[in-house]
């Protein structure tokens, strides 16, 4: 494995050593602002405690302390051997909150967009059908899309829905329409809630591929049901969200705890 390197960087700004701003928080600041200039990307090495210590004139226990409040904040790992990498704070996907991807990544500030991966029209298995209430000689559309926001691949999704509740469906590109938006707008569609089961696994060598994690990487897979008022289903699908980047969040009621 090559010996990662260290990205060149601006020139480093004097320390205020007669303010009220602690000298570690100060160094912080600074590196934060180069991550989220862009002039530090996720993956570059940041400059170690020694090197730290040595530009800014100050300890190694005041650089460690800087560094530890990046890693904290969720701006910065430690790899055993290797040093401190930039990374990305994890995004929350509220359970508790039924949104699609789209709208998920608008709520963050970000800009969501897909790629297509496949948009064809089958027969389901005798699982899916009974899923979708459907028979299995009916057809249905699947969707498979690589989810991205700000350029940055998030997520495999892969959907089935029922095409006799929503004719000339497949006929409309997925790759930069909100499948919700077109079930809403178009065809009048009300959901009114989702069965999910979310799972911790290890990801495929597709997931590693597409979402550029390491082979064997966890991914957060949230496979869902979404039900319309009229109790319908409408839609089977399984997303499977980068570990790196995502965690799950809920709110449980005080009322279930005894």
């Amino acid at each position: 494995m090559p010996k990662p390197q260290l990205r060149t960087t601006s020139a480093i700004c004097p320390l205020d050593k007669s303010g009220f701003i602690p000298l570690y928080y100060q160094i912080q600041q600074a590196l934060m602002e180069k991550i989220h200039s862009g002039e530090l990307l996720t993956g570059d090495l940041l400059t170690s405690e020694e090197e730290l210590a040595r530009v800014y004139k100050v300890s190694r226990m005041t650089a460690r302390q800087a560094l530890h409040g990046l890693k904290t904040k969720g701006f910065a790992v430690s790899q055993k051997g290797l040093g401190t990498f930039v990374t990305r704070p994890k995004l929350e996907k509220n359970i508790m909150h039924l949104r699609g991807f789209t709208e998920d990544m608008k709520h963050l500030g970000m800009v969501p967009s897909s790629k297509l991966l496949e948009q064809t029209v089958v027969k389901p298995t005798e699982e899916l059908a009974e899923k979708l209430k459907v028979g299995t000689e009916e057809l249905v559309m699947r969707l498979r899309r690589l989810r991205l926001a700000d350029g940055i691949p998030m997520a495999l999704e892969d959907s089935h829905i029922p095409l006799r509740r929503f004719p000339g469906l497949e006929k409309i590109s997925f790759a930069k329409q909100s499948l919700y938006f077109v079930l809403r707008e178009t065809f009048g569609v009300r959901v009114a809630w989702a069965d999910e089961v979310i799972e911790a696994l290890p990801a495929t060598r597709e997931d590693a591929e597409l979402l550029t994690i390491p082979k064997r990487a966890s991914v957060l897979s949230i496979s869902r049901i979404i039900m319309t008022t009229e109790e319908t289903p409408i839609e089977v699908a399984c997303s499977r969200y980068r570990g790196d980047r995502y965690k799950a969040s809920i709110r449980v009621p005080a009322t279930t705890i005894e």
